[in-house]
């Protein structure tokens, strides 16, 4: 059975690191956060609690 050549090795491991750190870059910059103007138009509101002792 023939074996590679440790620089093919090393060729798969810098291209299989490349890919993976590409995906990476992807996935986190195409994440878009929701603005904060968009949670203060989802307030929830409270009713203040009056204690009656």
């Amino acid at each position: 059975m023939p074996q590679m050549a440790p620089i093919s090795w090393l060729m798969l491991f810098i291209i299989f690191s490349c890919t993976l750190l590409m995906f990476n870059f992807l996935n986190y910059f195409s994440f878009l956060p929701s603005s904060p103007s968009d949670q203060q138009s989802l307030k929830i509101p409270q009713t203040s609690m009056k204690w009656k002792w």
